[in-house]
């Protein structure tokens, strides 16, 4: 995954050029350089032909723009970060203007990962069976009018925390698959080939060990990423304490971690950290550099792992984890040391 740089000959000579003449300096001129790096491209499901995507949410729980929270958070961290990561429910009229322009900045190419609920306001089971129609057909005819570039698409992420199991509820693992299924199909059926599909789960240990966990799954035909929503905390002691790694092998007791099973059971997916954060509570400030010095190892030795997507925020839904990077200036100085690494450089393919 890491390559170490090649100083061609040409250069080697071209240091000490002054000191040559007549022959030995015609020589060097002509000596063979080394071959250009393969450039790394998205390809037709926006897997990269080399290294690693890399993305943010940015201002989750501020209630501030999103796009103007994303091109702060790459003057802090001090990349682009190319997955532009928003979130959508129900009825809401989507990708916005603003959405589409962060895809369309010539200096800064993106992609979107638009993360839909659509059972908002209903079930799974009612989506599944047609009820809803309306509300998916609105967002493909939106799509195929005013959006042909390529997108990731997120179909209710971290849907462990919504499942009812009772019989009836409509809100069953399967319902969800069920679900899932159907409104991936009826968007192909209506053009929107552009969509490329996201299972986004929660990497809870507490519902991996569900015996529903499994029905999950919508099937390999209608999902072509494998995500996976997982933090860890910074401050020892505290809930989740570890490192990049933990994250990704999270499993339940008994049970099977989650980056092995999402590589046996599924082999060939692609997988996407969809978020990802390293935390400590509000007003418990502790460094992050650990944290972030573990992703460079952990990402090499797990090649399934195509895409990273920070989600920063000073507080949590609940109010009381910061996952900002900047939290301390040593947490963000080793944000923007990983953040600058080779690996991260990918282009968006059109």
């Amino acid at each position: 995954m890491f390559r170490k740089s090649v100083t061609s000959l040409a250069a080697l000579v071209a240091g000490v050029g002054v000191a040559l003449a007549g022959p030995m300096a015609a020589h060097a001129a002509t000596a063979p350089t080394a071959p250009a790096k393969r450039a790394c491209v998205t390809g037709a499901k926006l897997v990269p032909t080399c290294n690693v995507l890399w993305g943010v949410a940015a201002g989750g729980f501020t209630g501030k723009p999103r796009d103007l929270e994303h091109r702060n958070w790459e003057q802090l961290s001090g990349r682009t970060a190319t997955i532009f990561h928003t979130y959508h429910k129900g009825d809401e009229k989507f990708p916005t203007a603003a959405e589409i322009a962060m895809t369309r900045d010539p200096a800064k190419p993106r992609v979107l990962l638009l993360n839909w609920r659509v059972e908002y306001g209903t079930t799974w089971a009612a989506v599944a069976a047609g009820k809803h129609n309306a509300r998916i057909d609105a967002f493909a005819a939106r799509v195929k009018a005013t959006f042909p570039e390529k997108f990731f698409l997120v179909l209710n992420h971290e849907p462990e925390d919504d499942v009812r199991p009772e019989a009836g509820s409509g809100m069953t693992a399967k319902d969800f698959a069920a679900s899932y299924r159907y409104v991936t199909k009826r968007l192909r059926a209506q053009g929107v080939t552009n969509a490329v599909s996201v299972m986004a789960y929660m990497g809870n240990e507490k519902w991996m060990g569900r015996s529903w966990w499994k029905d999950l799954y919508p099937g390999n035909d209608v999902v072509d990423w494998i995500g996976l929503d997982s933090y860890v905390s910074a401050e020892p002691g505290y809930y989740h304490h570890g490192l990049f790694g933990d994250l990704l092998d999270r499993r339940a007791k008994g049970g099977e971690a989650f980056y092995s099973w999402a590589t046996t059971k599924h082999p060939g997916k692609p997988l996407m950290v969809a978020e990802w954060g390293a935390y400590h509570r509000v007003g418990q400030v502790v460094d992050k550099a650990a944290q972030f010095n573990s992703v460079l190892p952990e990402l090499a030795k797990r090649p399934a792992v195509k895409a990273i997507v920070y989600f920063d925020t000073k507080k949590d839904l609940f109010g009381d984890r910061d996952i900002s990077i900047d939290s301390s200036p040593s947490s963000l100085a080793a944000f923007r040391n990983l953040a600058k690494n080779p690996i991260f450089n990918v282009r968006i393919s059109k």
